[in-house]
């Protein structure tokens, strides 16, 4: 019998929230919300966030990623999730973005520092950087592995985008949009210190990083 119906819900309606802010295009990125101590929801391959219903979202066991429901393939990222909440143990969601403003951080190869207490508290005492390794790889799990520290909850993955843990599924779409955020914020300090672009440029340059969603 299929289980977990309102979890799978739950996955569906983040991926929509997270596609109406911009953070979600196409079918890039993906969502996994822990389920109990052994399983995991994740959202399926390569799916449209706007056709799927409870069916198509897969359930993993955290130990070895055997699939125990759902109709389509998982995520290809499926592995760095359980990563993320085998490590984490306090953390229920994990994240996976091609958002904008913090994709253009990782192609920087430098860990985002967080300012504030509220801010911290959410992402932890940096967003760091993980070194590339092709995207759905046994070598970015890998990677990313070797990365993760209790202190930090969200992290850049180089030339790919963003993924962060949250305690609660709503926690992390708000923690993806203050990422947004503090990235925009890291990109105007620069842009607006640059003694290399001119004045017309970094008006068009600032002016681009002003409508970013903070919720």
């Amino acid at each position: 019998m299929k289980q977990f119906t309102a979890q799978k819900q739950q996955v569906i309606a983040a991926c929509l929230s997270l596609s109406h802010a911009g953070f979600l295009a196409g079918t890039g990125g993906n969502l996994a919300l822990r389920l109990n101590d052994e399983l995991f929801a994740v959202t399926p391959s390569g799916a449209d966030y706007f056709a799927l219903n409870a069916d198509d979202i897969c359930v993993l066991r955290l130990k070895n990623l055997e699939q125990v429901e759902g109709n389509l393939k998982p995520s290809v990222e499926s592995g760095m999730h359980a990563a993320m909440l085998r490590f984490k143990t306090a953390m229920h969601a994990s994240v996976h973005t091609h958002q904008p403003m913090a994709s253009a951080i990782a192609l920087l190869n430098l860990d985002l520092p967080v300012h504030g207490t509220e801010n911290r508290r959410a992402l932890g005492e940096r967003i760091a950087i993980v070194p590339y390794a092709p995207s759905g790889t046994g070598f970015l799990v890998h990677r990313f592995k070797k990365c993760l520290r209790e202190s930090i909850h969200a992290y850049l993955l180089k030339n790919h985008g963003v993924i962060c843990a949250a305690t609660s599924m709503a926690q992390a779409i708000s923690n993806v949009g203050l990422i947004e955020a503090v990235a925009a914020d890291f990109l105007r300090a620069h842009i607006d210190t640059s003694t290399h672009l001119s004045p017309s440029i970094r008006a068009l340059a600032l002016d681009a990083l002003t409508p970013v969603n903070k919720e």
